[in-house]
């Protein structure tokens, strides 16, 4: 099974993909936890150059993120699911069409067409958006905005990737489950693990 995580910066991706980790484990599975970018050795100096490095123009940084996707799914998550593994991973090619897309002003379905192509056609299982209002976001981020070139942007940069988050979720409702990441911690964990039971394969 293919689980990514989708969401805004500072939506509590990361503490909800170590839980989600735990309580599958703890079912008895074998996970396989990851991110993008940076989920491989090249996947790490690519996040280096694209959320720390000098400016990066738009279109180059929307083929940097399918360049890692495409490795990242190569090397690490088809041969997990090959070998029946649960893969939870920290976003995937639906940030891409919210950030590149949306956020940066390119064309939506170029920017998935991209991603579409670099991963042979690889869609998640369950997609998880974790759904949070960017003034808020800022809040829980504090002074990490300076440590990062997409959390450093604009206020209407992350309402154009919060709108096309919601947008992609509102297309797709059986692939998309739509968690508001306001709640508290457990809260939010508790109603993923209600979406990702039932479709868990035997």
């Amino acid at each position: 099974m293919f689980l990514t995580l989708e969401g805004g910066d500072a939506a509590g991706k990361t503490t909800q993909a170590i839980a989600l980790e735990r309580w599958l484990t703890d079912l008895g599975r074998t996970v396989v936890r990851t991110r993008e970018p940076g989920g491989t050795a090249l996947g790490v100096e690519i996040r280096s150059l694209l959320l720390h490095g000098d400016h990066v123009a738009p279109r180059a940084e929307a083929l940097l993120y399918a360049a890692d996707r495409a490795h990242h799914v190569a090397t690490v998550v088809r041969p997990a699911l090959e070998r029946g593994d649960v893969v939870v991973q920290d976003r995937y090619l639906d940030s891409s069409v919210a950030y590149q897309g949306a956020g940066r002003v390119l064309d939506p379905e170029e920017v998935r067409g991209l991603s579409t192509w670099a991963t042979e056609g690889l869609l998640p299982d369950l997609t998880v958006l974790l759904d949070l209002d960017p003034a808020v976001a800022r809040e829980r981020r504090g002074d990490r905005a300076a440590e990062d070139r997409l959390e450093a942007e604009e206020d209407d940069f992350h309402e154009r990737v919060r709108a096309a988050f919601l947008a992609l979720a509102a297309a797709s409702p059986d692939r998309f489950v739509v968690v508001d990441a306001g709640r508290p911690a457990e809260e939010v964990a508790a109603t993923i693990r209600a979406a990702v039971e039932p479709r868990l394969r035997p």
